[in-house]
């Protein structure tokens, strides 16, 4: 293993437009590979953006909820640059409404974007994944497919998100591919955005007492892409300041303190 961490030299991000999904494409053009911008928007000024700081990139227009948009773009990939090494699932979206409050479209939209896009999304690229000699794939789920929580549809979609994870890192382990994902907290992004009140009851529930930042979730999506990883598949990587495994405690002892 070398001294420095050796990433994919081809990787396609999705939802790479904004959010965590660019700040996941920048770091990767830094470290010198090629970042494919797969959304539904325009993605071609992000992409000019990592040429000009020394990176590669290339712009793609993907619906991740369209199994022939996934076919057209992996075709374009291998034709550009007949190879890739990993894919990053980090398109999704998010509806916070109360479980009796959640209407059939909302429902199927969720799933169909959070979890059909992914599955389509993996069963498009692990071919040329294959053909490169192996790969990584990293699925953004959520501590949200961890634990109870409110939104029927996200909830549903995230937990769905990491039962494909663990599904495809068994079936694609023979190709030398790895399927691992990644599960953020409370993060301040753009899905957090306009909801004060929740964000700030959810910090009192976080041991380390605040969000976490963009660039922590895209320390754990690189180091999962990387080679400092090779013998981990099928694995949840929870990146949430402690809230899933100490909340509960951190919350009943902070606001008990002193009558323990």
């Amino acid at each position: 293993m070398s001294d420095r961490p050796v990433y994919p030299g081809v990787v396609l991000v999705t939802g790479a437009a904004s959010g965590m999904g660019a700040a996941h494409a920048r770091a990767l053009g830094a470290v010198g590979t090629h970042v494919c911008l797969g959304d539904i928007a325009d993605t071609s000024e992000l992409a000019r953006e990592i040429a000009a700081a020394g990176g590669s990139a290339s712009a793609h227009t993907l619906d991740v909820a369209d199994r022939g948009a996934w076919t057209r773009v992996i075709e374009e990939i291998r034709a550009d640059r007949g190879e890739l090494g990993g894919l990053v699932n980090n398109a999704g979206i998010s509806r916070r409404l109360e479980f009796m409050d959640t209407p059939d479209d909302i429902w199927e939209k969720t799933l169909r974007v959070n979890l059909f896009g992914p599955f389509y999304g993996i069963q498009a690229a692990a071919p040329l994944m294959r053909d490169s000699g192996g790969g990584s794939i990293v699925n953004i789920s959520s501590i949200s497919g961890q634990i109870g929580y409110f939104s029927p549809a996200y909830s549903a979609s995230k937990w769905g998100l990491t039962g494909l994870s663990k599904s495809a890192a068994g079936g694609l382990a023979k190709w030398g591919i790895r399927v691992n994902s990644v599960h953020p907290g409370l993060v301040g992004t753009a899905l957090v955005s306009g909801s004060g009140a929740f964000v700030e009851s959810s910090l009192r529930s976080i041991p380390m007492g605040r969000m976490g930042a963009v660039e922590e979730i895209t320390d754990a999506v690189l180091h999962l892409l990387s080679d400092r990883s090779s013998y981990t598949t099928g694995s949840e990587l929870t990146v949430d300041g402690g809230l899933v495994s100490n909340g509960l405690y951190h919350r009943i002892t902070a606001e008990t303190e002193g009558s323990l």
